[in-house]
């Protein structure tokens, strides 16, 4: 088992999803259970589904320096970067440490593919990119992060995680590994990934995409609604003192089972959990709320309902927030940081909603209904395919 780990400090943070940007838009929605999903408007022929779309994308334009990254994801990027004082708050974080003292740590899974597939709709008569398309900083997995980087203006390390859907949880764990060892000072971790044919359409051929909103954990749910998102923390070393939020821990493991269902037991799920308790210095039973992945797919939901009803408390609350959201794929496990970080500062824990009737599956831990709560541990749950999971364990400091 790994060793507890020194908390770290998360200084600034910031989602922007369907819901709407910042970090207000999205507690006053879990709050409301006011649902940002719907129905699917991508596309001439657009799948018959719901989505969690964010608006404005396509008349925002970005600063005449930042034009050759020009893409709908980051110019999802851009527009998250704007909320809740978060440039500034890097800004800041340059002058103490050093420009190249902060790392950057992104996660995606599509990066800016839409752009690319537009590209290839618009072939010359030789089958080659038009000129306007030769654009080698937009059709690269690592567009994204490149973009930020100049956008905060930041030279240190700059990695792009890209392990489905637990790609900007894993973020976090990159990042303490890099402060903890002194490569680094400071990092900048998050997620951004947008919507584009080959998401829909590709969720669509292996059977997960749901023509209704989605309904995690529900009795009767039937599959994913699919989300796009872009989301923020700076994270630096924690004071002894530490009166902030914290990441207290993480785990990170792959089960291997299978390139798109979880393993049955949830073997890798749990070594995740397992890892990130031990890191935190706390028992199952110190959590008292946790994010689910919960994506509203029938094993998915099974396998980790399972998991929590046999390892916590029946006093430990939980849910799933895809349904505010959609499944915002490589920025899922950003977004439900924040959402995590939120519950910690207010206290409210979010219910899950659209869902109905829980599965039997489903312990006493499961929620409709969101409530108020002393909430000081929270556990935010992240898995992707292939069996690539992640757990996280955020916490207040000793003043809060």
């Amino acid at each position: 088992m790994p060793t507890r780990i020194s908390p770290l400090a998360v200084r600034a943070h910031t989602a922007t999803t369907a819901v709407g940007a910042g970090n207000q838009a999205l507690a006053e929605a879990l709050q409301s259970a006011r649902s940002g999903l719907r129905p699917n408007d991508f596309g001439d022929a657009p799948l018959p589904t719901w989505i969690g779309r964010v608006d404005g994308l396509e008349t925002l334009k970005l600063p005449p320096a930042l034009m050759p990254w020009d893409c709908r994801n980051n110019r999802l990027a851009w527009l998250g970067l704007q909320g809740d004082g978060f440039i500034q708050a890097v800004a800041a974080a340059r002058q103490r440490h050093g420009a190249d003292r902060i790392a950057l740590i992104l996660g995606t899974s599509t990066s800016s593919i839409g752009e690319t597939e537009a590209a290839y709709t618009q072939l010359d008569a030789e089958g080659q990119f038009t000129p306007d398309q030769r654009r080698p900083l937009v059709h690269t997995p690592h567009s994204p992060t490149m973009f930020v980087q100049e956008a905060l203006g930041l030279e240190g390390p700059c990695e792009t995680i890209s392990t489905a859907c637990s790609s900007s949880a894993k973020a976090f764990a990159t990042a303490e590994r890099m402060i903890r060892l002194g490569l680094v000072d400071a990092a900048v971790v998050g997620g951004v990934d947008t919507l584009c044919g080959s998401v829909l359409f590709g969720f669509n051929s292996l059977e997960l995409v749901s023509p209704q909103p989605c309904r995690p954990f529900d009795a009767a749910r039937n599959g994913i609604s699919l989300g796009e998102a872009a989301g923020f923390a700076l994270l630096e070393r924690a004071s002894p003192d530490e009166d902030g939020l914290l990441l207290l821990g993480y785990g990170e493991a792959s089960d291997a089972h299978h390139m798109s269902t979880p393993h049955p037991e949830g073997v890798g799920a749990e070594r995740a959990l397992n890892d990130a308790l031990a890191r935190s210095g706390l028992d199952a039973a110190d959590i008292d709320y946790i994010n689910m992945h919960g994506t509203a797919s029938s094993k998915n939901d099974e396998v980790e309902a399972a998991l929590v009803a046999r390892r916590f408390p029946a006093t430990t609350r939980a849910s799933s927030t895809k349904g505010f959201t959609g499944h915002t794929l490589g920025a899922a496990g950003i977004v439900e940081a924040v959402v995590s970080l939120l519950t910690l500062k207010s206290g409210w824990m979010p219910g899950t909603v659209n869902s109905q009737v829980l599965d039997p599956v489903c312990g006493p831990q499961l929620a409709l209904e969101g409530a108020e709560g002393d909430v000081r541990r929270v556990l935010s749950n992240s898995f992707g395919f292939g069996g690539n999971n992640c757990a996280l364990i955020f916490g207040k400091g000793v003043a809060q």
